[in-house]
């Protein structure tokens, strides 16, 4: 992703317009992708900084483009390209010792006279020497820890110049998404989806059902994490190109300015045309939950079978998504929910939840980290205890009982 710095955005009539480059007005730009494309396929053992000069040479005729945008481009041909980075510090171990001989000889001239004796070159070989390398690779090797020094080693690209436009155009919509204080989506045909991916971001959130039929889903933002912070904002713009993956959904953000009390509405829909890389699969939303299922197996156990969030349940306008469902072979169903999350917040929205839900048949997997007073659960029966993972045998336990029913 972007950094902040390189964020390009206007504002107007109280909404925030990310920067956006449009096949209508920018054009040109398709070729210009194509040839920062080939300037990164054929960099091979060039440096950062001499990529990034070619890049910018690209753009000498360009008036009309911010050095930004330029910086935001090479900052996402950088995402795409392996470096070959000093990792054990060796850059500053080859500097002391070069630097140490060289002082000696101090000053180097290019032309020695009686004055200066020292030539550069000459004592440049004499280093080369006896460090048992030549000074080529003395060179290369000697600011390698530096970011802007490093080289390139391969380049994976991108499969055609509109592919980087597309990118950018996705980049610059999380920069303002940085600054989020909270973020609303409707959705309707991928809404399982977009919840899942949701979960993946670890967006805390609420979902209410519209007499339309469309799902709100609400993001609450950093105030429901940690107070006065805008981490929170990172994971919002993690999450938008999962969203721009999926269909039926229209999103608005609330942005808060860093500087004053004023703030921005951004709001996107599928119609913007934003292009996402990001491929839809059945994602888990924790580690836990896909050691618990990868355990489980996808045969019955004891005749149930699980399935991943298998069911969406109403309560007037209230939503509950399950995080599994056990299905019998006879058709009775019962529900697993993982409570692993610490704020309490959270904590009070689930019991809240599970409350509008306590008809159904819930099995409520709980983390021994987890502040949790089982006495307000009116069936003991289906609250238990798990230290670092979800054990088989555990739940098989607490279905027996259900067998006879």
């Amino acid at each position: 992703m972007l950094t902040r710095e390189l964020a390009i955005a206007e504002y107007s009539r109280g909404q925030i317009l990310p920067d956006r480059l449009t096949q209508k007005r920018h054009a040109r730009y398709l070729a210009l992708a194509e040839q920062m494309l080939s300037i990164y396929r054929n960099g091979s053992g060039l440096m950062r900084e001499q990529l990034h000069r070619q890049v910018r040479k690209l753009f000498e005729n360009e008036p009309e483009c911010p050095i930004r945008r330029i910086d935001a481009f090479c900052k996402l041909l950088d995402e795409r390209g392996k470096y070959d980075r000093d990792r054990r510090g060796l850059a500053a171990d080859l500097r002391r010792q070069v630097f140490r001989m060289a002082g000696k000889r101090f000053p180097l001239v290019s032309h020695p006279d009686q004055l200066f004796e020292s030539a550069e070159d000459e004592v440049k070989q004499e280093i080369a020497a006896a460090l048992k390398t030549d000074w080529a690779g003395i060179e290369r090797d000697l600011f390698s820890d530096v970011v802007q020094f490093h080289r390139l080693v391969e380049f994976e690209g991108y499969a055609a110049g509109a592919d980087l436009l597309a990118r950018y155009n996705v980049a610059q919509s999380q920069a303002v998404l940085y600054d989020a204080v909270s973020m609303t989506v409707w959705a309707s045909d991928d809404f399982k989806l977009i919840l899942r991916y949701a979960k993946l971001a670890r967006l805390m959130h609420t979902i209410t059902l519209q007499e339309d039929g469309h799902y709100v889903i609400q993001f609450d933002g950093p105030l429901s994490v940690i107070r006065q912070t805008r981490r929170y904002g990172v994971a919002f713009a993690k999450f938008l190109p999962a969203l721009l993956s999926c269909s039926g959904w229209k999103m608005r953000a609330l942005i808060q300015h860093r500087k004053s009390s004023w703030q921005n509405v951004f709001q996107i829909t599928p119609a913007d045309g934003l292009r996402s890389n990001v491929a839809t699969a059945d994602l888990f939303d924790s580690k836990l939950e896909e050691a618990f299922a990868e355990k489980w197996g996808d045969e019955p156990r004891a005749g149930w079978r699980l399935v991943r969030e298998g069911a969406i349940l109403h309560s007037g306008q209230k939503v509950f998504v399950p995080d599994f469902v056990f299905v019998h072979e006879d058709g009775r169903r019962v529900l697993l929910e993982i409570v692993g999350f610490w704020t309490p917040e959270y904590l009070s929205a689930k019991r809240a939840t599970l409350a509008l839900f306590k008809s159904q048949k819930i099995l409520l997997a709980v983390s021994d980290s987890v502040d949790w007073d089982e006495e307000t659960d009116r069936d003991n029966r289906t609250v238990f205890r798990y230290k670092t993972a979800l054990k088989v045998n555990d739940l098989l336990k607490r279905l027996e009982p259900l067998e006879s029913q």
